[in-house]
């Protein structure tokens, strides 16, 4: 079957630095929404916010529906990393004085692994709870660098961009963040 008789709802490939699948943006947000609410609750340590950051994200990213799908990723990780920001500025202003961000509690995120028994969805409720733990103790930057290059697989280049610092840098606060979390995760071992 030649090309021109395929129907119109074929797949067509994906454009490089695109998630698979999405084709449109509502697809590409709808895909990343999970990983960026973690990103995001990571950084500002409050679920409220964190839905607030990741929903402003959304919406401007509105404004860049017409650029080719492979330059959604990057724009998206850096509209959502300055609005982390913001939030965080706003939130040390305003409530500088106190000592704690937040209510203290931290609702677990459900986990999809419904087949495991209790006893093993308890560890793993554990395990990523002292992994969130333990990158939420990492500075800003650190944190930023591992959850870009590692969680969300960005490569170093992409990762400066939206970092707004250099390749070293990148690759010195990631080295930093592993090694950190490395120490911290030793007894889970």
């Amino acid at each position: 079957m030649s090309a021109a008789a395929l129907p119109s709802h074929a797949p067509v490939a994906d454009a490089p630095g695109s998630l698979p699948g999405a084709r449109t943006l509502e697809q590409f947000l709808d895909a990343i929404a999970p990983r960026a609410f973690r990103f995001a609750e990571a950084g500002l340590r409050h679920r409220a916010d964190a839905q607030d950051a990741v929903q402003d994200a959304m919406v401007a990213m509105l404004g860049y529906r017409d650029r080719p799908s492979a330059e959604w990723p990057p724009l998206f990780w850096a509209v959502l990393r300055s609005r982390i920001i913001d939030v965080q500025r706003r939130r040390t202003f305003r409530l500088g004085w106190l000592a704690s961000d937040g209510d203290g509690r931290h609702e677990g995120i459900e986990w999809a692994d419904m087949a495991a028994g209790p006893s093993r969805r308890n560890d793993s409720r554990e395990a990523y709870a002292t992994l969130v733990e333990a990158l939420r103790d990492l500075p800003r930057r650190q944190r930023e660098a591992f959850g870009l290059r590692v969680l969300e697989e960005l490569d170093v280049a992409t990762t400066a961009r939206v970092m707004g610092c250099s390749e070293g840098s990148v690759k010195t606060h990631l080295s930093r963040a592993r090694d950190a979390l490395k120490k911290r995760l030793e007894p889970f071992r």
